[in-house]
Parts: C-alpha cells; sequence; structure tokens
C-alpha cells in the first residue's frame, strides 16, 4: 500500500479514471451483480474507531476482524504487526489458516487510521481469493483501492486524507477526488450517503468534487438525462454516421455509432459499472445493462 508520507505532495484530480472504471467493470464480472449487493451496507464507524486508550495490538486485530466480516472472508486469526517499513503496509497472500498484516510503525501515534490501512490490505486478501488482479504493480493497486471503496470500506481511505497549509496526508493510489468519485458510484447504486462518516473536511470536499464527475457519468448522452450540449451534439454525430457508414469512433465522446449495413447503431458505457452497451438507434427507449441490470433511459 503506498505510504503517502506525511508532507508528500497529493495528487489531485483524475488521473487514473480509465482503469477505475475498468476496476468497477471487473468487480461485476467476477462477483455478479447479486455479489455485489451483498455489500450493500458500508462498514460502520464505530467498526473502525480506535482510540489512543485502546491497546494497540488488540484494538488492530479488532478492526481487521471487522473487516474481514464486512468483506465476507472467512473467519480467522488475525495476526496485525508493526515495523518499520518503506510502505504504508503489506500483507501476506497465504491460503490461511491466519492472516498476516504488517503496518507501518508510524500508526503506532497514527491510531485513528489504521482502519483505513487495514481495509486496503483486507482487500488486498479478498481480491487474491477472487483470483481477480490487473496486470502491473499500480493497476493492481488501484483495482484495490477501487474495490475497498465500492465494498463499503474504502471511506476510510479517503478519510485519511488531510491537507493544511504546513501538512498534508494520504493513503492509496487514488487521488482523493477519485476515491470521491468510487464513493459515489456505490452511494448511486446502493442508496447510500457517506458524507456524514467523514472526520477531514479536505475527505468531504474531495467526496463531492468526485460526485460531481459520477453525476456527469449519469448526463452523458444518449441517456435522456443528458443536457442541452451534449445531445446537440449528439444528434450532429449521429447525423454524420449516418451519411458517413463505417467512419471510426470519436475518442472525445462516450459513444459510438456502427452499422450493420442498414441499421445504425449506437454503444456507449454504462454509468454504474461501465459495461459498454450497445443498442439500435430508434428513439426513446429502456435499455437494460446487460452485466449489472441497471435500466437506462435513452434517447437515441
Amino acid at each position: 500500500m503506498s505510504n503517502g508520507r506525511p508532507g508528500a505532495p497529493v495528487v489531485h484530480g483524475f488521473p487514473h479514471l480509465d482503469t477505475v472504471r475498468s476496476a468497477i467493470t471487473a468487480l461485476y464480472r467476477r462477483l455478479s451483480p447479486d455479489g455485489v449487493h451483498t455489500y450493500g451496507t458500508s462498514l460502520v464507524p464505530a467498526d473502525a474507531a480506535f482510540s489512543d486508550a485502546d491497546d494497540l495490538h488488540l484494538g488492530a486485530q479488532r478492526v481487521a476482524r471487522a473487516l474481514v466480516q464486512h468483506l465476507h472472508l472467512p473467519e480467522a486469526r488475525m495476526i496485525v504487526g508493526f515495523r518499520a517499513m518503506e510502505h504504508a503496509a503489506s500483507v501476506e497472500l497465504t491460503a490461511g489458516p491466519e492472516y498476516f498484516i504488517e503496518l507501518n510503525d508510524r500508526f503506532r501515534t497514527h491510531r485513528r487510521d489504521i482502519g483505513a490501512a487495514l481495509a486496503h490490505e483486507v482487500t488486498h486478501v479478498l481480491l487474491h481469493r477472487l483470483g481477480l488482479e490487473f496486470p502491473g504493480t499500480r493497476a493492481n493497486e488501484i483495482l484495490t483501492d477501487t474495490t475497498t471503496a465500492y465494498l463499503g470500506a474504502g471511506w476510510l481511505l479517503l478519510d485519511a486524507f488531510r491537507e493544511d497549509a504546513t501538512s498534508r496526508q494520504k493513503l492509496g493510489y487514488l487521488t482523493p477526488e477519485e476515491f470521491g468519485y468510487v464513493l459515489a458510484k456505490r452511494a448511486f447504486a446502493f442508496g447510500e450517503d457517506p458524507s456524514p462518516w467523514f472526520t477531514s473536511p479536505q475527505a468531504y470536499t474531495a467526496y463531492t468534487k468526485g460526485r460531481e464527475r459520477a453525476l456527469h457519468d449519469l448526463r452523458r448522452p444518449p441517456l435522456t438525462a443528458a443536457g442541452w450540449a451534449g445531445r446537440r451534439r449528439y444528434a450532429k454525430d449521429r447525423r454524420y454516421a449516418q451519411d458517413h457508414p463505417g467512419t471510426g469512433p470519436d475518442p472525445n465522446v462516450p459513444y459510438a455509432f456502427e452499422t450493420d449495413g442498414r441499421n445504425l447503431r449506437v454503444s456507449f458505457p454504462c454509468p454504474t459499472c461501465h459495461q459498454r452497451i450497445r443498442v439500435p438507434v430508434r428513439g426513446r427507449f429502456t435499455a437494460r445493462c446487460g452485466l449489472c441490470r441497471t435500466t437506462l433511459e435513452c434517447d437515441t
């Protein structure tokens, strides 16, 4: 797990958005919509609470057990240790029966963020058991952060983000805004509002920015919620595709037109799982994503 050392520059924005969206798609493919929806309730703040009065090792094991239960992993003995290390945390990916997690020594005095570090590492265990991974360390860590957030424990990682004039801290590979984006995606899918759980003002701000980006996904053509400018551009592109069959897709828009010789079709990403949906161009109708089963009102 990325250390996010206090004082290190924090990257903002959405530089990993394509990988994040691919991770959400992969999660739905591996777990199925029913499997994803078994994580409909997020980890509650009380389960990750850690005060200075708590015993360091017993408290860490308690939080780790709560995360194991939340992520539906088999019950096993938790062994959480602390040592000097470059990264924030690491986990031993073995078949069990125990879970071995090591945390950076700095968490001895930064106990409020132990839950965030453990959430990322326990999710590594889940992905290992699912056989779900991306090629390359960075992409795989982005998959882990995305999964942690989408399955209801990643709000802890965003809440570990704190930044002021003299210091800053962030855990994980996603930017704060990308964590906010994934948490908003989860909120839309499960009818949940994580904003009351944030203790960090910077985390709340990042969540609102991520939510704005996630809302944008719901307002892109050919969805009927698209704005006037988007619908106007879509109509122009549709006319061009009808007059010039076989033209390649425009990388600047999320949709692509194609023809089978007579009938024009359009494909676009599902705003929930980002699996591409292909539908005929025939005006207003309701489409259904074949992967996550979301129903979508379209005007093609």
